[in-house]
C-alpha cells in the first residue's frame, strides 16, 4: 500500500512539473536595424521591426526598416494565420543566415505591432 501511494505521489508530481510554464526571460535576439543585421555573423539571433514589402518566391520575402532591406524566410506555420501587408509594422525574431543569394533572416516568430 505504501509503494502504491508513493508511486501515485510521484506521478502527480511529474504531471505537475510537465504542465508548468516558464515565466522568466528568454533568448529573443538582440534588437537591431536591418543595416546591423546585414553585418552580423551567421547564427546571430536578431529582432527586427519594420515591414514586409514584397514576396520574392516560395517562403522568401523582402523586409524593410529605415536603415535598409534584407531577405527573410518565413515558413507557413510562422505566419500563424495573420494577414500582413506592406502597410503593417511587424516584429520578427530569427537567425541571421547566408546562402549563395546573400544574407537573410530565417524567421522563427512574427507578430504585428499595434
Amino acid at each position: 500500500m505504501r509503494l502504491t501511494a508513493f508511486a501515485l505521489a510521484g506521478l502527480l508530481l511529474a504531471f505537475g512539473q510537465a504542465s508548468a510554464q516558464f515565466t522568466g526571460p528568454s533568448v529573443s535576439g538582440q534588437g537591431m536595424s536591418v543595416a546591423s543585421a546585414l553585418d552580423a555573423r551567421a547564427g546571430t539571433y536578431v529582432t527586427l521591426t519594420g515591414s514586409i514589402v514584397s514576396h520574392l518566391r516560395e517562403d522568401y520575402y523582402m523586409f524593410r526598416d529605415d536603415s535598409g532591406e534584407i531577405r527573410i524566410e518565413v515558413s507557413g506555420q510562422v505566419w500563424g494565420g495573420q494577414q500582413v501587408g506592406p502597410e503593417k509594422t511587424v516584429r520578427i525574431m530569427g537567425e541571421r543566415d547566408r546562402s549563395v543569394a546573400g544574407p537573410y533572416i530565417w524567421v522563427k516568430t512574427l507578430s504585428v505591432v499595434k
